[in-house]
């Protein structure tokens, strides 16, 4: 008995694989999936984010020529593959081998010849690429060094120069923390590490770059003049000791006049004699650091690898306490601040940051009868509970 022509069986074949196609296309529609929705998510799962700089945006087109390239690459081996096998399969007729081909000078000549030059295109536009983003002017408009400690980010404001600080962040996250950029406007950060190897990254940046102690490592981004007013999520990308996760930090790009706005009176701030009074105290209540004699208890509260001891305080209600504050973290800012009931409700006292080693003595207002917590600003995970009765 004949078999049935190839050209049918191959037919045959694509009729069935088709029907399954569409059989599971349509077993997807009954379920509520969107098909539209799921096809672009899955496409933009192989893509990075969007970038927010313009250096971002020369590392993404680099991408799509190097994905596009490994697309057609893929589909086109696979195609082969797939016609290889359906078409060369043995078939129960087939009782002896084929004919054998050994060596083809123009087989070996193409797969030796393309791909050199698909990696010399790839070489030469990855390289413009890189000689592009890392280009470091040696006027740029603003300039910010971003130091990493173990496990902490703050944020150095310099002047023109780049010489001298005109402001500190402690805060590396929050409304009233993190990094604050102008966008539209060229951007030169520095990075030192006091201690072990960091990283910085922001994903929307589509950029990471190590921060090693012993050494500064330059950079520049320009936020596009679009984006001002976002917030992006940064983080340190590399392994750095058992509080890693918790060296997180936000970029907020503001347009240049804001921005200009916003460094003016963290200065003002900075340089104001008094300091400004913390929350929840009375006007011009000292924010730490002892001046004059006790007012009432004093109670002592350490701060040591990042939790607070003991975790547990007494203070009498509608009295004045101190708050002798020991912060035993080198170079990791803390404080205390105070918050009705629990650590995320209302807050009634914030004392100063400041970076350890280093010791300061908050005085706190009279405290209504209740239960309170205290916290770190800079650390919302170090917390302990404080009753006042």
């Amino acid at each position: 008995m004949a078999s049935p022509p190839r050209n049918g069986r191959l037919a045959l074949q694509a009729l069935v694989i088709g029907a399954i196609a569409l059989g599971m296309v349509a077993i997807a529609i009954v379920a509520g999936v969107d098909l539209i929705a799921t096809s672009e998510r899955i496409v933009t799962g192989l893509y990075p984010p969007e970038a927010v700089t313009v250096q971002g945006e020369q590392i993404r087109d680099l991408y799509t020529i190097v994905f596009l390239i490994a697309v057609a690459i893929f589909f086109l081996v696979e195609g082969l593959i797939l016609w290889t096998v359906l078409r060369y399969r043995r078939r129960p007729e087939d009782v002896t081998l084929p004919a054998q081909t050994h060596g083809n000078a123009i087989a070996e000549v193409v797969w030796t010849v393309v791909p050199t030059l698909i990696v010399a295109f790839l070489f030469v536009i990855s390289w413009q690429t890189l000689n592009t983003v890392e280009v470091v002017s040696a006027d740029p408009q603003t300039r910010v060094k971003a130091v990493a400690g173990q496990f902490q980010w703050t944020f150095e404001y310099l002047d023109a120069s780049g010489e001298n600080t005109v402001y500190t962040q402690l805060l590396p996250a929050g409304e009233d923390g993190g990094l604050v950029l102008p966008a539209g406007r060229t951007v030169q950060l520095s990075l030192e590490s006091p201690d072990v190897i960091h990283a910085f990254y922001v994903p929307q940046f589509l950029f990471k770059r190590d921060v090693v102690p012993g050494r500064i490592n330059v950079f520049e981004i320009t936020i596009n003049e679009e984006d001002a007013g976002q917030t992006f999520r940064g983080q340190c990308a590399e392994l750095c000791g058992a509080g890693h996760r918790l060296m997180l930090f936000d970029v907020h790009a503001y347009a240049p006049a804001d921005y200009d706005a916003w460094l003016d009176q963290k200065i003002a701030e900075a340089n104001a004699s008094p300091p400004p009074a913390p929350s929840g105290a009375p006007s011009g209540a000292p924010s730490g650091g002892p001046s004059g004699p006790p007012a009432g208890p004093a109670l002592a509260v350490t701060a040591l690898s990042l939790a607070f001891q003991p975790i547990a305080l007494q203070a009498p209600a509608d009295a004045p306490f101190k708050i002798d504050f020991d912060n035993q973290d080198p170079t990791i800012p803390h404080n205390v601040a105070i918050h009705e009931g629990s650590p995320t409700g209302p807050e009634v006292f914030k004392g100063e940051i400041f970076p350890g080693p280093a010791k300061k003595t908050y005085d706190v207002p009279p405290l209504p009868a209740g239960a309170y917590a205290f916290i770190c600003t800079v650390h919302p995970s170090m917390t302990g509970t404080l009753t006042v009765n």
